[in-house]
């Protein structure tokens, strides 16, 4: 039983190889938080949007191309998800964010704001994609992990677990960000090994994590410090003088050191 139709009302999207005309939809029955004939956003064709299950394409949304939205996935607002793309599960992409190419938002995924996810990235479990954030090329996000404010995350990287890139962060290569990492400011991982997180340490018992900066350096995040590693040590020396706390963290500075700045 199909659960919307066609208003009639089209639209002309201008794209790179000619245009492409998209009709509002509207729903003819309710389901989910959707109420018979409520007007939903546009769609190419109906192969864009499954008539099975509560997925839904809502406000100025748009979906065309060969993209399909199933399961419970929502689109709406101004969102934008074409070509190739298959959003499904419990995903939900808002805001200006644009998902393309061959792109998979799936399980509980989020992708808004204004974030791009484009390429063969999968962007699944309860991750979260949004504001400036780039996430392309062969990228996977999942878990509970983040990618937020100007974060670009490409290639073959992988962010899992509780992992957080943010900031003006760069990575890409094959690196993996995961567990509790917190990359940010200005870094730019592409290995591995330029991610190190140790913990629970110090005094509060939480995790630090140290990770390569654009200038070949170390930046670290502990708390609420994130700065450059030479700092870190003057802040840990004020804090804790010579204690047993400041020996560890010592410590955890000479293996990032070995593991980091040593290829």
């Amino acid at each position: 039983m199909k659960k919307y139709e066609f208003t009639g009302e089209t639209k002309t999207v201008p794209l790179l190889f000619g245009d492409v005309t998209l009709h509002r939809i509207q729903a003819i029955t309710s389901f989910a938080n959707v109420v018979a004939g409520e007007l939903g956003g546009w769609i190419e064709k109906e192969e864009n949007l499954s008539h099975v299950g509560n997925a839904w394409v809502s406000g100025n949304a748009q979906v065309y191309g060969n993209a399909q939205v199933y399961e419970d996935a929502w689109v709406s607002e101004n969102a934008q998800v074409s070509d190739d793309t298959q959003v499904y599960g419990g995903a939900q992409v808002y805001g200006n964010a644009q998902v393309y190419g061959n792109a998979w938002v799936y399980e509980d995924a989020w992708v808004y704001g204004n974030a791009q996810v484009y390429g063969n990235t999968q962007v699944y479990g309860n991750a979260w994609v949004y504001e400036n954030a780039r996430v392309y090329e062969n990228a996977q996000v999942s878990d509970d992990a983040w990618v937020s404010e100007n974060a670009q995350v490409s290639d073959d990287t992988q962010v899992y677990g509780s992992a957080w890139v943010s900031g003006n962060a760069q990575v890409y290569g094959n690196a993996r960000v995961y567990g509790n990492a917190r990359v940010s400011g200005d870094a730019e991982v592409f290995s591995t090994r330029h991610v190190l997180v140790i913990g629970a340490i110090g005094s509060r018992d939480a995790f630090t994590t140290f990770y390569r900066d654009k200038d070949n350096e170390i930046t670290v995040k502990c708390g609420c410090f994130s700065g450059k590693i030479d700092k870190f040590l003057e802040k840990v020396a004020q804090t804790h003088g010579d204690s047993k706390y400041a020996q560890v963290y010592k410590k955890a500075v000479e293996l990032a050191k070995l593991q980091i700045l040593t290829d």
